[in-house]
C-alpha cells in the first residue's frame, strides 16, 4: 500500500520520477482548469457527443465519469505496470459496450451513422483532446515546458493511448505530426458542436460540485471557455473578452491556493479511492 509520495518516487511502473507526465499530472491544476475544455473538444465530434448522450446518464453522472477517468490516468501514470495494465483494460472493457447510430443529421453525419468508442479515429480524437488540453492548462497556469520536454509527454502520453486501446499506426510519430493533425480536425468540417455536445457543455459549465469544491467553480468556467479554440467557443456560445482574458489567470492563482489542501490530502493516501478503481 503506498502513499502517492511513495508512488512519486517508483521505478516499477511505465513512468520515471520526474518524467514530464508525472509533473504535470502531479498538479490539481491540470485536471481541474484543463478537464472542462478537454470534455468541451470531446464532444465537439458529433459521433462522440452521440455516444456519451446515448450511452449514459450523463447529466447526473457525467463528473462521476470523469473522476473514473482520471482515476484510470492516475494509475497508468503513477501505479506500477501492472496495476496500469488492469486500468487500460477495464477501460476498453467499458469501451466496447459503446456503439449504436445517431438519431438525426450531426454535423456533417447523417441520421443512422454507425459509431462506435473502439473506432480507431474515434480513439485517436478524444487522446488527442487530452494530450492538448493538459499541455495548454499546465503551460498557461504552472509554467512552460521546454519543446524537447513537449515532445517527451506527447511519446509518454502515447503509451497511456495504447494501453487504452488506440492502435499505435494511428497515432501520430512526433509532436509536430500531432499539431498538423489538431490544427487540422479543427479547421475541417468534421469537429462542430452540434445539439448533443451543448447539452454536455451545459453540465461542464454548470459545474454542480460539492460544497466544498464550490470555491472552484470561476476558474473552471474561465478556462473551460478560454482554452478552447475560438471558432468552437464560438459555437458553444460561450462568452470571451478582455475582461475574461484578465481573469483567468487570477482565478487561476486563486484555485492554486484553494487546492493546496488536495494535494496535501493526496501524499497522504496509501491507495487510490475506490471511486478511482476504473470499472464498467
Amino acid at each position: 500500500m503506498r502513499t502517492h509520495a511513495e508512488r512519486l518516487a517508483s521505478r516499477d511502473g511505465y513512468f520515471a520520477p520526474g518524467s514530464p507526465i508525472r509533473r504535470i499530472g502531479n498538479t490539481p491544476l491540470t485536471p481541474f482548469l484543463g478537464g472542462g475544455p478537454a470534455v468541451l473538444l470531446q464532444v465537439a465530434h458529433p459521433l462522440v457527443a452521440a455516444g456519451v448522450v446515448q450511452h449514459s446518464d450523463f447529466r447526473r453522472d457525467l463528473w462521476h465519469r470523469l473522476i473514473r477517468t482520471l482515476g484510470a490516468l492516475y494509475l497508468i501514470t503513477y501505479g506500477t505496470k501492472e496495476e496500469a495494465d488492469r486500468a487500460g483494460q477495464a477501460v476498453q472493457a467499458v469501451h466496447e459496450h459503446v456503439q449504436g447510430e445517431t438519431w438525426a443529421q450531426l454535423g456533417r453525419f447523417p441520421a443512422g451513422t454507425r459509431y462506435s468508442a473502439s473506432d480507431p479515429e474515434l480513439q485517436l480524437w478524444v487522446h488527442a483532446t487530452l494530450v492538448e488540453s493538459s499541455l495548454a492548462a499546465y503551460q498557461r497556469f504552472v509554467q512552460r515546458l521546454e519543446r524537447n520536454e513537449q515532445e517527451r509527454y506527447f511519446r509518454e502520453m502515447s503509451v497511456v493511448a495504447r494501453l487504452f486501446g488506440v492502435p499505435a499506426d494511428v497515432l501520430p510519430r512526433s509532436l509536430s505530426d500531432f499539431r498538423d493533425y489538431f490544427d487540422a480536425q479543427i479547421a475541417g468540417h468534421t469537429i462542430t458542436v452540434t445539439p448533443p455536445a451543448r447539452a454536455v457543455a451545459e453540465v461542464i459549465v454548470e459545474a454542480r460540485l460539492p460544497a466544498p469544491m464550490r470555491v472552484l467553480v470561476p476558474a473552471h468556467r474561465l478556462a473551460t471557455a478560454g482554452l478552447l479554440p475560438k471558432r468552437l467557443r464560438r459555437e458553444y456560445g460561450l462568452r470571451w473578452s478582455a475582461l475574461h482574458e484578465l481573469a483567468l489567470p487570477l482565478a487561476a492563482r486563486s484555485m492554486k491556493l484553494a487546492a493546496t489542501p488536495v494535494l496535501l490530502a493526496a501524499g497522504r493516501l496509501t491507495s487510490p479511492p475506490d471511486v478511482l478503481a476504473v470499472s464498467p
